[in-house]
């Protein structure tokens, strides 16, 4: 008899000790989709007059398809650069441009 609860007292402890793991597994997947996870590049020319692929624009998402779009435009005389926030994969408050939303769908191909 005493071997039997002996059994039963360390089931009831492996039960609550998954318990807590499963518990600790759920958070910890769902801290997950905050972290950077989907990046995506691209290069191109958006200007005639000037030469190669020196423009481009980086997009870093996470989880839930939050982040930042980061563009370039250099040009002859200057280089510039712009960040755009991303909610649910859409540019927020800003209108994305073509070449950033392209980024944006490289990244959740995750190319």
């Amino acid at each position: 008899m005493k071997i039997l609860e002996e059994i039963l007292a360390d089931i009831s402890r492996n039960r609550k000790n998954l318990e807590k793991l499963d518990e600790q597994s759920q958070k910890i997947k769902k801290d997950g989709l905050k972290h950077i996870q989907r990046v995506g590049l691209l290069r191109y020319n958006p200007f005639s007059d000037t030469g190669g692929d020196q423009s481009f624009v980086l997009s870093l998402l996470d989880g839930e398809d939050n982040g930042v779009v980061l563009s370039s435009l250099h040009g002859r005389d200057s280089t510039r650069v712009y960040a755009k926030g991303i909610r649910k994969g859409k540019g927020e408050p800003f209108v994305l441009s073509k070449e950033e939303e392209e980024s944006i769908k490289k990244s959740k191909k995750g190319k």
